[in-house]
């Protein structure tokens, strides 16, 4: 069955699989407490208040037997760093160049989860993509994927670390997998590179100072001391991904889905400022970029223009110093006065 589950798994566009039990990391529980007590999560006040859930795969739904984590790799065909020297230009994660992932391995996981119940029929299954309370990356590490890494992000030998996760959970009873083992020796690479110092030690991460978070999650004005930090990069960031040493095994992304769009691989600072609610919906329908909205990302784009340390961007950021969003004015004018 299990041989079969994979052989299929594979079919349908994941590149790797493994298995664990609901309660196969215990001890994540209490490194999310103490993630949480610390404050760590910042504003994902989610983290906090479903917690029990969180910390607990086997609570989330008691009748699970065994955890399924599938990897699917987006590897980019370009160097995401290239584009932080074009200080006119913005740097977009590369997740999140084309359309929404959730919405991609979600299809493959219920493709996957229906052939699991044809040939099981009693068999009961439930799939996650990054929308509930699951920590996916402790359990694909627990299923023998790989191994959470300096940056807290998982590691493959033979992906690299440029793949999204996904899970099914399921009453059946199937063998699970040996854990990963943690191969990350001397290599600081991760840690160093980070513009914000977001690592507070090796395998820890505070959210607060993380730029994805930042741009991402974080609502209402940035902290002076971080906006310079920021350099172009308007939403997410892919520094401690980009410097791994594993990449060089990195598997290619089969889903073209997930290759670059062409107006969002170097787009201009300029006239992405001048975006209006209508056209932000507009222009990243089906992007996962969406979900933060017009006011947020142009709060994120002012940012990386007052970075820019180029006049000529200044007459593209004067205009917001009076925009109806207060985060959105008080950014046009740090911009206008860093230029």
């Amino acid at each position: 069955m299990k041989e079969d589950l994979i052989s299929y798994a594979h079919a349908a566009g994941f590149a790797k699989v493994g298995i664990c039990r609901p309660d196969a990391v215990p001890e994540i529980a209490n490194r999310l407490e103490q993630f949480v007590k610390e404050e760590r999560h910042g504003q994902m006040n989610w983290m906090a208040e479903r917690m029990h859930w969180r910390g607990a795969p086997d609570a989330l739904w008691p009748a699970a037997r065994s955890v399924i984590m599938l990897a699917e790799p987006y590897t980019p065909d370009h160097d995401p760093l290239e584009i932080l020297t074009q200080k006119d230009r913005a740097s977009v994660s590369v997740y999140a160049k084309n359309r929404d992932y959730h919405d991609i391995v979600k299809k493959r996981l219920k493709r996957v989860g229906r052939w699991l119940i044809e040939q099981n029929p009693s068999a009961e299954i439930k799939v996650f993509v990054d929308t509930a309370p699951v920590m996916e990356k402790p359990l694909a590490a627990a299923a023998g994927l790989g191994w959470q890494g300096k940056h807290t992000n998982l590691l493959s030998r033979e992906l690299g670390n440029w793949f999204f996760l996904g899970a099914i959970f399921t009453t059946l009873e199937l063998e699970p997998d040996e854990a990963g083992i943690e191969n990350c020796g001397t290599c600081r690479a991760c840690l160093d590179i980070c513009p914000t110092d977001a690592f507070p030690a090796p395998f820890q991460l505070d959210a607060r100072r993380c730029i994805s978070y930042l741009t991402i999650e974080h609502k209402g004005p940035v902290d002076l001391e971080l906006r310079a930090q920021m350099g172009n990069r308007i939403y997410g960031c892919d520094d401690c991904l980009a410097v791994c040493p594993w990449n060089k095994f990195a598997a290619e992304a089969r889903e073209v889905k997930y290759h670059a769009r062409d107006d969002l691989r170097a787009p201009e600072l300029a006239e992405l400022v001048t975006l209006d609610d209508a056209a932000f919906r507009a222009r990243f329908s089906g992007s996962p970029i969406k979900r933060i909205g017009r006011d947020r990302f142009v709060r994120n784009v002012l940012y990386a223009i007052g970075n820019s340390g180029l006049p000529a961007l200044k007459a593209a950021a004067a205009p917001l110093c009076q925009d109806p969003d207060p985060t959105v004015a008080d950014a046009a004018q740090w911009a206008v006065a860093q230029l």
